[in-house]
């Protein structure tokens, strides 16, 4: 159903994508009707394929950012004890924070599952989506610009002090990556730069919130990847979730440093550019 090729070239793609702000949907949709490949994108097999791709960048995630985790969970675990969340308790306020980010895109995903599913069949309407995602990483830029005026804090007490809105107003922009096409780190670092966050911070609580939200929806189909009826699949989704992990690493690890002092410019341009030449390709075929 997929070759150790094609499980090579989606699993990169995905781990690359996922975390660059061009969407590893939209690019799993598109590539395989350019290059012509016998997979139907919308069938069930297919996505459990890309769970299996996803959870692998949802672990890379926690491990590179495991020492936060650690200070994070220990944080929440201290808050339940307590039975409050103390204003100077930073980690725990991030926590909660990020459980509250986790509601929207649980909710979204659990309603509209179904609908959403059915936009997998169409390469056409993401790359479409792919445009509209340049288009809001062009709208982050101009919000970058305004929080660059500001004076920048950047540090873990400047995630703490989002408020309970802020972060479901990050979490409800980040659902939008449930489309194809549209960027799961793009839209939600456009909501903390809405939320005033800078350009680096921005971008690790995207990262953060990006690991529970990836981890628990592929974690709910674990058990279909384990099924015997995905028997076949197994390999592939092995060698696929490998090299998606190793591509995740690699990008997390650059776009954190990229982040400090570079835009989301080039990844609009990008989405732009790629979004319509697939798309004129894709009414020409």
């Amino acid at each position: 159903m997929i070759s150790i090729l094609q499980a090579i070239i989606l699993g990169l793609i995905q781990g690359l994508t996922e975390l660059f702000p061009i969407s590893s949907l939209g690019h799993s949709v598109v590539l395989p009707s350019i290059l012509g490949w016998n997979i139907h994108q919308n069938d069930s097999y297919f996505l459990t394929f890309l769970i299996a791709t996803h959870l692998a960048t949802a672990t890379v995630l926690f491990i590179f950012f495991f020492n936060d985790w650690k200070k994070i969970l220990s944080g929440i675990i201290r808050t339940l004890k307590q039975r409050e969340v103390k204003k100077e308790d930073t980690y725990a306020r991030i926590g909660w924070l990020l459980v509250i980010g986790t509601v929207p895109a649980g909710i979204i995903g659990l309603l509209f599952q179904d609908s959403i599913r059915k936009l997998f069949a169409s390469a056409q309407i993401a790359a479409g989506f792919l445009v509209i995602n340049g288009f809001i990483l062009l709208g982050a830029e101009q919000l970058r610009k305004r929080a660059a005026r500001k004076k920048e804090i950047q540090s873990d007490d400047h995630l703490a002090h989002l408020s309970p809105t802020q972060a479901i107003y990050i979490g409800a922009a980040q659902s939008l990556a449930l489309l194809p096409g549209i960027s799961r780190s793009g839209s939600s670092m456009a909501g903390g730069l809405l939320a005033g966050l800078n350009n680096e911070d921005a971008a690790r609580f995207s990262f953060l919130l990006a690991t529970p939200v990836i981890g628990a929806a592929a974690l709910l189909k674990l058990p279909e990847i384990f099924s015997s009826s995905y028997a076949s699949l197994r390999l592939p989704m092995l060698v696929g979730a490998a090299c998606a992990a190793a591509a995740a690493y690699v990008s997390v690890s650059f776009l954190m440093r990229f982040f400090r002092s570079n835009t989301l410019r080039p990844f609009a341009l990008y989405c732009l550019l790629a979004g319509a030449s697939a798309s004129l390709y894709l009414l020409t075929k």
